[in-house]
């Protein structure tokens, strides 16, 4: 067992066990729940390092509870939803969560997720951990990489994990052209299963945070056919 816990909320008995399951056979301790009050006592109590949720769920859906997780912690959230519309994933990415998947799935690709999230993100805390530039400014933005948090024009603006990795990306990286596997590979960890769309509603939603004029973006800037670069000549 490698240590690591992760907090799995899922009303459907059967899957959940079948979830903890796989996640034992690849060494991780699994706090299982089967509704949101519970798995939200669970994520107080365990301190796990990534939190996987079912969107229905009884006392206390997923979307609310992944927001109470992500205003105290930056852990990856999955979130797993019955229905195929656009609508909940796009809520799901909304509310902070980094990833989501479709019902019925394979618990192989599930959990093929889950370690690509938690690779990069103890690659990303440990890369700031070594770094000297806490503090990162450009021009209206401050992005203090040590507390995860974005100020423009000195005034505070909240960020979801992604969207601040997002942007840490291509701030340290300012010019440089990156497509959206590129991005998709540096932020989410993998490629396998992704889906390219979700790099662009994150980055519409990062641009309605640092923009003056998220049509008109000064900061991050669209490079037709390729991808998305930072705008070293603002």
């Amino acid at each position: 067992m490698n240590g690591d816990k992760i907090l799995v909320v899922e009303d459907e008995k059967e899957l959940g066990e079948l979830v903890r399951d796989y996640l034992y056979v690849e060494g991780y301790t699994t706090i299982l729940s089967h509704d949101g009050e519970e798995g939200l006592a669970q994520f107080h109590k365990e301190k796990p390092i990534l939190a996987v949720l079912d969107i229905m769920l009884p006392n206390m859906d997923g979307i609310e509870v992944c927001r109470r997780i992500r205003k105290e912690s930056t852990i990856p959230i999955l979130m797993m939803s019955a229905k195929k519309s656009d609508t909940d994933k796009i809520i799901g990415l909304g509310i902070g969560a980094d990833d989501y998947i479709t019902k019925p799935f394979s618990p192989g690709e599930l959990v093929a997720r889950i370690k690509a999230h938690l690779r990069r993100y103890k690659h990303f805390s440990n890369q700031n951990d070594e770094e000297n530039q806490d503090i990162m400014e450009y021009k209206d933005l401050k992005l203090d990489v040590k507390r995860h948090e974005l100020y423009v024009k000195g005034e505070k603006v909240t960020l979801t994990a992604k969207e601040f990795k997002l942007l840490y990306v291509l701030l340290s990286n300012k010019g440089q052209v990156f497509s959206k596997e590129q991005l998709y590979e540096k932020v989410w960890g993998y490629t396998d299963f992704g889906d390219l769309n979700t790099v662009t509603v994150y980055m519409s939603k990062l641009r309605d945070k640092i923009e003056s004029e998220s049509t008109k973006p000064q900061y991050i800037e669209t490079v037709w056919g390729v991808g998305y670069k930072f705008n070293d000549s603002v």
